[in-house]
């Protein structure tokens, strides 16, 4: 991955972090690492949706850009989906003080900017798998 490429990423992460938080939520952690025999990845973001955690994953894309779909967040397929809910799992097991939730969601959301690195679509997809 390159270092654009890289950057961009974790601007999404910022910026959905605080989208998010303005809509209410509260963000328990952000880029989330888990390492075990099982599975090995990072989690975007984790937050609490009133009494639902919620497991983010961030997509971001160019407007213009050649690669990928026209949407960032159609972005995450089912082998995705299926690596997501591992982590999740896994992470969950190894999660030291949670807040109480009483329910788990997995959302995505798409980022898109510009060639000037300003945010022109934003779409928040929530329970997407």
């Amino acid at each position: 991955m390159t270092f654009a490429r890289q950057g961009l990423g974790r601007f999404a992460e910022r910026f959905a972090a605080s989208r998010l938080a303005a809509e209410g939520f509260s963000i328990v952690a952000r880029n989330a690492r888990v390492r075990t025999p099982e599975v090995i990845g990072e989690i975007d973001l984790v937050a609490l949706e009133g009494e639902v955690l919620v497991f983010v994953e961030v997509k971001a894309g160019r407007v213009g850009a050649s690669a990928g779909p026209e949407r960032p967040a159609l972005a995450v397929g089912a082998r995705k989906r299926r690596r997501l809910r591992r982590l999740a799992r896994a992470w969950l097991a190894e999660a030291g003080a949670l807040p109480s939730f009483a329910g788990l969601r997995f959302d995505v959301v798409g980022v898109r900017v510009d060639a000037r690195g300003r945010v022109v679509a934003y779409e928040h997809l929530r329970g997407a798998f």
